[in-house]
């Protein structure tokens, strides 16, 4: 598969269950999901589909569970301590609520997010699974760029996988499926909104 390749399409992405289908998120014309082909900030596998369309075709695919964020893993349910999310003392009420995306740093520094499920007087029980794991992904849209990476925009890249930038284009995210290890505290600024696509913060579907 082609390296350094920069892309950017628009889409409307849905979750498929048989006949039934949920409207998801969309990247627009006006803001479409950009990324570099070979840096692994969007699903391989949506790369896979996406890398050898030219500039103004139409793609509609569809990506299996295992193609895209796997099975809902019960395990990824954790009961966190509630301290872990006060400021000076106080409970983060703003940011810390049911079902809000909170980013998380691991003990290794990793970022990731969670979803608040449940909040009681110690502990707040966060879902770290991906949004969308256990469900079937169908992307239509257009490819709106297809060329060689400038050395620029590779820089670029780099420099938001180093942590400088998060430019989240659409985002089913990746921003994050890496939770190995400890949740060890959590952070308000930076990190993608919404749920992205892959480490780099792109959703390719990301």
């Amino acid at each position: 598969m082609a390296h350094n390749k920069y892309i950017a399409v628009s889409y409307k992405l849905n979750t498929v269950d048989g006949n039934e289908k949920e409207f998801i998120e969309e990247a627009t014309a006006e803001r479409p999901f950009q990324f570099i082909s070979g840096f692994g900030v969007t699903l391989e596998a949506f790369e896979r589909e996406i890398i050898d369309i030219e500039k103004g075709g139409t793609f509609c695919f569809q990506l299996n569970k295992d193609e895209a964020y796997g099975d809902h893993e019960p395990s990824r349910i954790l009961d966190l301590e509630r301290e872990m999310f006060c400021i000076n003392g106080h409970f983060d009420h703003e940011n810390i609520f049911v079902d809000a995306i909170v980013p998380l740093q691991n003990e290794d520094g990793n970022r990731f997010y969670g979803r608040v499920l449940e909040i009681s007087a110690d502990k707040v029980k966060m879902d770290l699974n991906h949004p969308l794991a256990g469900k079937t992904l169908e992307f239509k849209g257009t490819v709106l760029e297809n060329r060689d990476a400038t050395n620029d925009e590779i820089q670029h890249m780099l420099n938001q996988l180093s942590g400088e930038g998060c430019d989240c284009g659409c985002h089913c995210g990746d921003c994050g499926d890496d939770c190995g290890g400890d949740c060890g505290g959590h952070h308000h600024e930076g990190g993608c909104g919404g749920h992205h696509h892959g480490g780099g913060c792109g959703c390719g579907c990301h």
